[in-house]
Order: structure tokens, then C-alpha cells, then sequence
């Protein structure tokens, strides 16, 4: 589904859920995260709208050939906790990544409809094949953190947590 029919059905979709999402989201990890946070603390403009985005907490590798990357398997996202309520209270729709949230960011995405979407760990090569197009657009001295914008085709994911806050690691 693309990013209009998974917004529509995002209020229907329920813990454990199966998703196949193609369209566009970006990566960003522990560094980005953190000068994401600089960047709205000093209301500098940010690389990317905030509005309606879906970030993934991956570092991808580097590609060969016609291949964006050889890998991009999801980070664990509660080291992405203490900066995910201020990215969902301004306007994160998705974040994706492995293993459960605190309350404090399930509390967020109920709070702002949103969801939190797994990737299968360990399966970064197999992501890699839903990968179309990948942009370095922020931070490129942070290598494999940099921000990048990516094009996916039937990324498989599975709602973690869905638009009432309702998690599958209960």
C-alpha cells in the first residue's frame, strides 16, 4: 500500500498486522536523531517536513552496482525513545524499526494517530531488495546515520503499535 491508503487504513490496522508499504520514507538513527533535536531547539529549517513522515531507524550499507544498498535492517527503536514524542507531536506518522517502545511513545502515537511499524531484524539483505532509490540528504559525515531519502516497493512490515497505542509486546 502506499503512504494514502496507509494513512486511510492506519485507524483500522491492529497489533500484528501485516503491511506492505511502497512509497517513501527516511532513515534516521541515534546521531541524526540527535541533531534532528539541535536543529528544532534553535528552529533551524530540518532536512526533511516532519509532517506526514516515516522514518525508519536504519544505517544501511553501502550498495554495488545498480543496488542502492547490499543491507538495511532495522535498529532497535527504544534507543530512539526520548526523541520520538516531540517527532510524533510534530507531525511523524510512522516510525519503523525492532522491538517494543516505552509507554511514554506508545502514549505519543495515540496521541497523534500514528503508528509504529516492525521490520524483521536480521533481515537486512532481504529489506535491501524492497530498496529502489536511496538519497544521502543530511549529515553525510555521519556515514551509515546519515539521513536518507528512500523509495521502497512492498517493504514488508508488521504494526508494533497501532493509532489507539495498543502494542504487540504486551
Amino acid at each position: 500500500m502506499d503512504y494514502s491508503e496507509l494513512k486511510e487504513k492506519a485507524p483500522l490496522l491492529k497489533p500484528g498486522d501485516r503491511v506492505y508499504f511502497t512509497g517513501t520514507i527516511y532513515t534516521a538513527r541515534d546521531q541524526a536523531h540527535i541533531r534532528l533535536m539541535n536543529l528544532l531547539e534553535r528552529g533551524e529549517a530540518l532536512p526533511f517536513a516532519l509532517e506526514g513522515a516515516i522514518i525508519y531507524y536504519a544505517g544501511p550499507t553501502p550498495g554495488r552496482g545498480e543496488r542502492p544498498t547490499l543491507a538495511c535492517g532495522p535498529t532497535t527503536s527504544s534507543r530512539m525513545d526520548e526523541f520520538s514524542p516531540a517527532l510524533y507531536d510534530r507531525g511523524v506518522f510512522a516510525t519503523i524499526g525492532k522491538g517494543p517502545r516505552s509507554g511514554v511513545v506508545n502514549e505519543a502515537i495515540a496521541r497523534n494517530g500514528a503508528l509504529y511499524l516492525c521490520a524483521t531484524g536480521g533481515a537486512g539483505a532481504l529489506i535491501a531488495k524492497c530498496i529502489e532509490k536511496m538519497d544521502v540528504i543530511a549529515f553525510p559525515e555521519l556515514g551509515c546515520e546519515a539521513i536518507r531519502r528512500v523509495e521502497v516497493n512492498n517493504l514488508p512490515l508488521i504494526v508494533g503499535t497501532d493509532t489507539n497505542g495498543s502494542t504487540l509486546f504486551k
